[in-house]
């Protein structure tokens, strides 16, 4: 019998082939193996969904794996691409030797194992994460990791961390003597009992001469005026303090505020609580006006000397320039047209626009008043430049001398035009002694600098129930016409007493009728007789009598030595204790006779 061998690349031994005679006997029976097997495996589930009946290991077979003619013997190659006319054999491996039950073997088993590597890693992929964990958890492993904290702590850090230039200029260290002086007395403040020799400040003006009458009102009022009393019979209401209210300000609050500033004025004016907003104090009333009225670099004119918290009220957030218009202690540092005028023309030449001006009535830090007739001045000013007029009217209720206080609402009560120019500021926190309390008002005849400042105190808005309080206190006629009355008079008798005191000293002051401060000419104590000499003696009065005051070079005062005092935070012995301590840096400063 003759042998034959199936030439397949990579077989480990041949399958011997019966001879030729025998071949075909036997052809014909295998034929009838293979149809019957073809139509068994083709009953057999494939691993791919979208093709049932394709062959996957001849699909995935390796490039060797070949299909020949079953019928001839010369084993030549055909194609597999479509089921045709010949009789094919399909070996789907290498290696398996053909022969009896070898087509079997080299079939099955080859699609038993790829199905069910299939289906072994199909079911690996869609397993659920652990338990505890997110589904989407199950991709961490593919995040970048982030630097654990010791390899932060490790690391070397790239430079200071960048703000903006408007808070680094903010967050400086103070170099104006008003606030630093602030600052040593929160560090080292002077209390009778725990710290007797301590610093006592004069350099803020804070009323605490009749607090007692606001403590005996709140102990009286304080729940019902809050909750706004009783209502339905019982209940106290929570609504009108728990929910969200008017940034501006209560429409009850405005009426009563409208008639508490008439009542400041001696009822000569009325003012229209429709053109009231109210803010969280004084200071963002005057910073929002300021946004109202004029660009970042433009300016206002501001007499001499002045408040020196302006500088960071009007400055800071707005980028408002002031422009100092230098008042003289021969005319009792009164504002002068001629010196407006010419204030006004030099920033012009410099290209600065001017667009306001602004001034405290009663003088803060001098404590005089503006006559009725330099009022009519100021408006005729800003009519003919065409610019606007802030008039701080905070300390309108502290007056105590001889002189009429006027409101510049009174003179455009007699003046029907030019209204739209003119804007009011005023507060509680010093007329009525609760700057705590943080009530401030703008008062304006301008219809487009109400509606934009309306909008502004989003920022600085007055919390609802000292809103409630205050509308209670306001209404109380009786209370605010007694408190005014006693106040004034507390005032006129510590101012009295402290001017006096000074005067012992050789130390006079400025003409003033109101206000919670003098302005003490200290000038004989100075040497050299100017900005330097000033401030070495403002260093003495605070680290050698211990007492802080306010030095005329922090309010922009063109002469040397004045200081502004303020003595209602004393009580009578305290006055006389800190005239005391003053005595004794005069006795150092005066020089031998």
């Amino acid at each position: 019998m003759e042998t034959r061998y199936l030439p397949l690349h990579g077989t480990a031994s041949p399958s011997p082939l019966p001879a030729k005679q025998s071949f075909e006997t036997e052809t014909k029976s295998l034929k009838k193996k293979i149809q019957t097997l073809e139509l068994d495996t083709s009953r057999l589930p494939s691993p791919e969904a979208d093709s049932p009946r394709r062959h996957t290991p001849l699909a995935t077979a390796p490039p060797m794996t070949q299909t020949y003619d079953a019928d001839e013997d010369t084993r030549k190659p055909v194609s597999t691409g479509s089921a045709g006319a010949g009789m094919r054999l399909i070996v789907p491996l290498q290696g398996v030797v053909q022969g009896r039950g070898g087509i079997i073997l080299g079939s099955l088993i080859p699609c038993a194992l790829f199905y069910f590597l299939q289906f072994y890693l199909k079911r690996k992929r869609s397993s659920p994460p652990p338990p505890g964990l997110s589904p989407s958890s199950a991709n961490l492993s593919e995040l970048t990791r982030i630097p654990s904290r010791s390899s932060l702590t490790s690391q070397r850090s790239m430079g200071q961390v960048h703000i903006s230039s408007r808070a680094s200029s903010i967050a400086k260290a103070n170099d104006s003597p008003y606030y630093i002086g602030l600052d040593r007395v929160r560090q080292d403040a002077y209390d009778e009992l725990k710290n007797p020799d301590g610093v006592i400040q004069l350099g803020l003006a804070e009323n605490r001469l009749s607090l007692d009458l606001i403590e005996e009102w709140l102990s009286r009022n304080l729940n019902d005026s809050i909750l706004g009393g009783r209502v339905n019979g019982g209940s106290l209401s929570i609504r009108g303090i728990a929910t969200y209210q008017p940034h501006d300000g209560l429409w009850e609050l405005k009426v009563a505020v409208a008639d508490f500033m008439s009542l400041i004025m001696g009822r000569a004016v009325s003012f229209n609580p429709s053109q009231i907003v109210l803010t969280t104090g004084a200071t963002p009333a005057i910073e929002i006006l300021c946004f109202c009225l004029a660009d970042q670099g433009n300016a206002f004119l501001v007499p001499t000397p002045y408040y020196p918290g302006f500088d960071r009220d009007v400055k800071w957030r707005t980028g408002v320039e002031l422009i100092p218009v230098h008042c003289r202690s021969s005319d009792n540092f009164t504002l002068s047209i001629t010196a407006l005028d010419q204030a006004f023309n030099q920033a012009r030449k410099r290209g600065q626009r001017v667009r306001g001006i602004l001034f405290s009535n009663p003088s803060n830090p001098v404590g005089n008043i503006l006559t009725r007739e330099t009022l009519y001045d100021l408006l005729g000013f800003a009519r003919d430049k065409n610019i606007h007029i802030i008039s701080d009217e905070i300390f309108a209720g502290s007056v105590y001398g001889n002189e009429e206080f006027v409101s510049m609402a009174e003179i455009l009560d007699s003046e029907d035009i030019h209204r739209n120019r003119v804007h009011i500021i005023y507060g509680l926190s010093k007329d009525l002694s609760i700057p705590g309390f943080r009530a401030g008002v703008i008062y304006s005849f301008n219809g487009d600098v109400l509606t934009a400042s309306k909008r502004l105190t989003r920022f600085s808005s007055i919390s609802a129930p000292t809103q409630q309080l205050l509308v209670s206190m306001l209404s109380d006629i009786r209370f605010t016409q007694e408190y005014i009355e006693t106040n004034r008079k507390r005032i006129k008798s510590a101012h009295n007493l402290f001017v006096g005191g000074l005067k012992q000293l050789g130390i006079d002051c400025a003409k003033s009728s109101g206000g919670l401060y003098c302005w003490a000419d200290m000038s004989g104590l100075i040497q050299p007789y100017n900005e330097k000499g000033e401030l070495e003696l403002w260093e003495k009065l605070l680290n050698i009598a211990k007492i802080n005051v306010t030095p005329g070079s922090a309010c922009h005062c063109i002469e040397p030595g004045w200081f502004r005092c303020c003595f209602t935070t004393l009580s009578e012995k305290d006055i006389l204790l800190v005239i005391e301590r003053i005595r004794k840096v005069v006795q150092m400063c005066k020089p031998p006779p």
